[in-house]
């Protein structure tokens, strides 16, 4: 526990007139500062890795995500697994055929999650999933401006030291597209509240 990372997703616009194609930073004159912040908060460790929650925040004051909905990509940066996903689901499982018993949920280098539909079985639900992807701007809707979901990730490092990060995250979504800027370690762990009030 107390491990966590985050890293700002900038939107994308491809400059007209431009033979190459260059992508950059969009500039919105009335959110110059709106961004998409992804939290990777490890939660636990368990024997063969640890277990995290990832967190979506829209901190775009007018953008929302439509439907289909965002789909959040990275690479591992070693040959780890997804044993499952709570509130989310990998879109392709890879090839597991090395596991014989107990079967991952994914075996991808390059896994993608999406979130899960509204109407889901509530034992694969966690509080602020199954919208369909769907994420509404913070100006116009708050409480539904996060998404969140619980990876258990395998044949990870399972302490601080041993543990690497993913690397090359992506977002997609409907419109222009997102960025990634760098991934930066926090130094202090991120708080959580309890049901009942408690801090974490």
């Amino acid at each position: 526990m107390g491990w966590s990372v985050f890293f700002i997703l900038s939107e994308l616009r491809s400059l007209k007139g431009l033979s190459n194609g260059l992508l950059l930073g969009a500039y919105d004159p009335l959110d110059p500062t709106g961004n998409i912040t992804i939290r990777w908060d490890v939660r636990s460790w368990v024997p063969d890795g640890y277990v995290a929650e990832v967190s979506l925040f829209n901190y775009q004051q007018y953008r929302h995500i439509q439907p289909p909905g965002w789909k959040l990509g990275w690479v591992w940066s070693k040959k780890e697994i997804i044993w499952y996903v709570q509130g989310g689901q990998a879109t392709e499982q890879g090839d597991c055929s090395k596991f014989k018993y107990d079967i991952p949920h994914s075996c991808k280098v390059n896994p993608e999650i999406v979130d899960l539909l509204p109407r889901a079985p509530s034992n694969r639900q966690r509080a602020n999933c199954c919208k369909g992807g769907v994420l509404s701007s913070l100006a116009q809707d708050p409480a539904n401006a996060v998404a969140c979901f619980e990876v258990s990730v395998g044949r990870s490092g399972t302490t601080a030291k041993t543990l690497e990060l993913p690397v090359n995250f992506t977002l997609k979504a409907p419109g222009p597209g997102y960025t990634c800027g760098p991934a930066t370690k926090l130094d202090e762990p991120t708080k959580f509240t309890t049901p009942d009030g408690y801090s974490l």
